[in-house]
């Protein structure tokens, strides 16, 4: 067994020993052992994790206090901290999607050897070094990072269905920009949905997680990687022992896909569904008050052309009983494109069974990316490929608010240029001037000299907002 593995071990001993009724010095001495074991084993348990764990500095512009304004508005310079932690040993490193939100730029505080001894907390000596976006989820929360110059040891990502409550754990990260810091606690309960009607469960621990702990990995005795820390519930701004995790099973599967092909594939079956709760299910006079419901059909989709219908009961999943919305994202977020499920639906008191292909929602790199050429197509000062919406695109983007602008098509290659787009992201206006030609948008922002202010009007998905940074290099 491993030194990590002994801690749980070590805690036994430990009540065993305070237990025991015996006396004198040979009963203190036993128990004096047993703890120095339980902190040795500790001890050992984070100097192996802490390696792995990085502080993560942010500089961007964004809003100052998104509560209590227009998310809309910009407002100036935004700094963040926050944590990540070595996933694998090419150089990547998970985080969560709001530490980089609204990046200009990334940069990496590089844990030094040692970094747990006295001597080495108090020195001043710190590498910074940058750090890429690679690609982010907003529905997971994460994102993953990539350093060039640095090899880091990587942790092991723990298996989420061996895990269980009770468990000790540890949380790693910054709190407060607290660098190295670490808290202990249990897993108190180890599948938690604080949304009825969302598809996310979390790890929920009582290990001590404050603001800056986010995207900071929450480990096991084993020193695997349980979950990634993410956000608090609290009346007081600080812990209140209701910290919560992402599982290690979406992190895992976010991480392979991103790093593949930089976005996490999103597979459909073309349903939209809802947890059933006792109130539902006596005004739809429902056949059973709990479990989850189907909300919606996509038109023409793969759900509506094998036959599901608005107001079904979805019980089973390929055999094995639904009765919540994330055990449907578990069973299909590592699905192929192409594979079938088979439905088990309860209409009007009959089960009915249904086989649905898997399907994924189109990613707008693949729908762009095509189509741009590296050179034609290059706005050198946004550091990305752009192209112009005209009467053909236009048809296929229904969601568009107007019908004029440039779409982010992809990163352009080996550029130097740090500008917080997003592939899918369509270009309006540039401070406050509408652009509706590539030539257009060069021209613009070539007025901007360097080190200037540029406020993009963009649409992101189905918002409207404005994009704020200091242009660093210039065409």
């Amino acid at each position: 067994m491993s030194p990590f593995g002994l801690i749980s071990k070590a805690i036994l001993v430990v009540l065993l020993g305070i237990a025991s009724t015996g006396t004198g010095a040979q009963a203190q001495e036993r128990s004096s052992e047993s703890l120095r074991r339980l902190n040795d084993s500790v001890g050992a348990l984070i100097r192996k994790v802490s390696p792995s764990v990085v502080q993560i500095m942010v500089t961007g512009f964004g809003v100052m206090d998104e509560e209590d304004g227009d998310a809309d508005v910009p407002a100036g310079r935004r700094r963040a901290i926050g944590s990540g932690f070595v996933v694998d040993a090419e150089g990547y490193i998970i985080t969560n999607a709001h530490v980089v939100k609204d990046a200009q730029r990334v940069q990496i505080l590089v844990p030094r050897p040692k970094d747990y001894t006295v001597e080495s907390s108090l020195s001043s000596r710190n590498r910074l070094i940058p750090a890429r976006i690679v690609g982010v989820s907003d529905s997971l929360d994460l994102a993953l990072l990539k350093v060039e110059t640095a090899k880091l040891p990587a942790l092991k990502l723990g298996a989420y269905r061996r895990l269980r409550q009770g468990e000790m754990v540890f949380a790693f990260g910054s709190p407060e920009g607290l660098r190295n810091s670490v808290t202990m606690g249990i897993v108190s309960n180890v599948a938690r949905q604080t949304d009825p009607d969302s598809s996310m469960v979390y790890v929920q621990t009582d290990a001590a997680i404050n603001p800056g702990n986010s995207g900071g990995p929450l480990v096991n005795v084993d020193g695997e990687v349980v979950g990634v820390n993410t956000f608090i519930m609290t009346e007081s701004g600080g812990n209140e022992g209701l910290g919560f995790a992402i599982p290690s099973i979406l992190v895992d599967v976010f991480h392979r896909q991103v790093k593949k092909t930089g976005h996490l594939r999103q597979p459909e079956i073309g349903l939209n569904l809802q947890t059933i709760h006792p109130v539902m299910a006596e005004g739809l006079r429902l056949a059973q008050d709990f479990g989850v419901i189907v909300s919606d059909v996509v038109p023409d989709g793969a759900a509506a052309q094998a036959g599901i219908h608005i107001g079904d009961i979805l019980v089973a999943i390929d055999g094995k009983a639904v009765e919540s919305l994330p055990f449907v994202t578990f069973a299909l977020i590592a699905r192929e494109t192409s594979e079938v499920v088979k439905l088990a639906i309860l209409r009007e008191g009959k089960k009915l069974i249904f086989k649905v292909p898997v399907s994924e929602l189109p990613d707008p790199a693949e729908k762009y990316g095509a189509i741009a050429d590296p050179e034609k197509n290059a706005v050198a000062a946004l550091g990305v490929l752009g192209i112009e919406i005209d009467s053909r695109n236009a048809a296929t983007n229904p969601d568009l608010r107007f019908r004029y602008g440039i779409v982010v098509a992809a990163r352009a290659p080996a550029s130097m240029a740090d500008v917080p787009l997003q592939v899918g992201d369509v270009i309006y206006a540039v401070n406050g001037e509408k652009v509706a030609t590539l030539e257009q948008l060069k021209g613009t922002l070539k007025a901007v000299p360097k080190g200037g202010a540029v406020v993009l009007q963009i649409q992101r998905e189905q918002k409207i907002t404005f994009l704020s940074f200091t242009l660093e290099q210039n065409e």
